[in-house]
């Protein structure tokens, strides 16, 4: 499968760090520590914070692709990693549009975004726990996203940089509530089509 643009991009950064004391793990801890801090600017609502926390989202979404670079670059996999890695990317996509949805509560006034941004950060569980199912009953490694182009289903997040800065946070939550469980729905139905003797 092609490597999507912003993989190949990690790749170039992170190989002058193969033979260095820098171990993907950090990279993993770096980019937590970026998207919680991310999700905390959201949720101050101001709308400088909250376009600071979309940046921030941003650089953490793409850090997150650095540490899989440099631990296939420098031989330092392993399935601790791989773990880390995983529920650090969860966490920080529930921590962000929660974050974003008490942000877009406090600039509108409204209640309905916190709720918006929970369900989204429930989907965000229900897509981790489906997907680890799939695995499970597979062996054959967590599913890989839908792609074209040199671009990931997931890079459709990018957008929300863009999308904040010009005034639409509200709108892109509001999508992001429906779409996200649609998306949890379509990786759940993929189990259940699964044959019996897997699942």
């Amino acid at each position: 499968m092609t490597k999507s643009w912003d993989s190949r991009l990690a790749r170039a950064l992170v190989r002058p760090l193969v033979h260095t004391a820098v171990h993907p793990n950090h990279l993993t801890t770096l980019s937590l520590l970026v998207g919680l801090s991310g999700a905390v600017s959201f949720g101050l609502g101001s709308s400088l914070s909250i376009a600071l926390g979309a940046g921030l989202y941003m650089l953490s979404m793409f850090l997150d692709h650095t540490d899989g670079e440099l631990a296939r670059l420098s031989g330092k996999t392993s399935e601790f990693g791989h773990r880390y890695d995983r529920a650090v990317d969860l966490v920080v996509k529930s921590a962000v549009f929660a974050g974003m949805g008490v942000g877009v509560a406090r600039a509108t006034g409204t209640s309905e975004p916190i709720w918006m941004g929970l369900v989204c950060g429930a989907a965000f569980v229900a897509i981790f726990v489906g997907h680890d199912q799939i695995n499970a009953r597979t062996r054959m490694g967590i599913p890989d996203q839908p792609a074209s182009g040199g671009f990931e289903i997931e890079d459709i997040l990018y957008l929300i940089g863009p999308i904040t800065w010009l005034g639409g946070l509200a709108g892109f939550l509001w999508i992001a509530s429906f779409g996200a469980p649609v998306y949890a729905a379509i990786v759940w139905i993929r189990f259940w089509r699964l044959p019996m003797s897997d699942r």
